[in-house]
């Protein structure tokens, strides 16, 4: 009986603590991201729970209903959300509006910027240190396809403009004093060497991507994407059927804003279905 008693006590405190011993659903939301220019398929990441709980919870609100994909930059990305969109003047600008909260970051190395990658944006590292993202607003990338040789290894540009980050952000970080002394010791061509020995130490104080994994390299020099992005901004999800409309709303002409001259809406339904229905239709592999 006691032991009964144990074995139910551990079993509670390791549910509480987050874990669980439940199969992964069979199932999963599909999200449909409907434009003037046609349809967009999309999965959320499990893994990035928060984001994928508000993207729903906005989606079943009917909160992107209507809303303007309001900036547009070809061999870029395509980015919506703003609610202020809904009934913009022709010349209003946008992309200061949203929901009237923002969500944790959620950076995970093994989502990246690839084309149909999507990801939440938000403000820039200075008033958002904590790389939160906007409550609403999202964009879907586009990018382009990249040379292996422009992007495989450890580029010298790459290091150094991440040394650079860290030493304006965290001055006092023990890398940072490192490298300082290694300068002293033997100038220039001692910290870049040091910089490059120790870059896995760099990618982690800074969230930065200096190195790209070979499933990186793959995919930029294949679909494409846009690696810069790496390792600063959540990516939620990925558009696994209607690429073709990525490219085709990135070549509408825009104003000096990047707004689209003409605008572009959308309208985001989800269907929760088979995950071997999704794999079917639409060629996604679940991992």
């Amino acid at each position: 009986m006691k032991r009964t008693l144990l074995v139910i006590t551990i079993l509670g405190a390791l549910f509480n603590q987050g874990f669980s011993f439940q199969k992964k659903s069979k199932k999963d939301y599909l999200v449909t991201i409907s434009t003037n220019y046609g349809e967009m398929q999309a999965i959320l990441y499990d893994e990035t729970p928060q984001h994928k709980e508000n993207f729903l919870k906005l989606i079943e609100e009917g909160f992107y209903d209507s809303l303007l994909f309001h900036r547009v930059i070809d061999e870029f990305m395509i980015q919506g959300g703003d609610p202020n969109s809904k009934n913009a003047g022709a010349n209003q600008r946008l992309g200061n509006g949203g929901p009237g909260y923002r969500v944790p970051a959620e950076i995970n190395p093994q989502f990246f910027h690839k084309k149909g990658a999507l990801s939440a944006a938000r403000t820039g590292d200075r008033v958002n240190p904590e790389r939160e993202s906007s409550g609403s607003q999202f964009y879907i990338v586009e990018g382009e396809v990249h040379k292996r040789e422009d992007i495989e290894g450890l580029p010298d540009a790459k290091i150094e403009e991440v040394a650079m980050e860290l030493f304006r952000n965290n001055p006092e970080h023990e890398l940072v004093k490192a490298l300082r002394e290694a300068y002293m010791e033997g100038g220039v061509d001692a910290i870049a060497k040091l910089a490059e020995e120790r870059y896995k130490e760099l990618e982690e104080a800074t969230g930065r991507v200096i190195k790209l994994s070979e499933a990186q390299v793959e995919a930029y020099t294949t679909i494409g994407g846009a690696p810069f992005l790496d390792g600063q901004y959540t990516v939620f999800g990925q558009v696994i059927a209607g690429l073709d409309v990525i490219d085709k709303i990135s070549e509408v002409e825009t104003d000096r804003a990047d707004r689209p001259i003409e605008d572009v809406r959308m309208f985001i339904s989800v269907e929760y279905m088979r995950k071997k229905k999704i794999t079917k239709k639409y060629g996604y592999v679940y991992p």
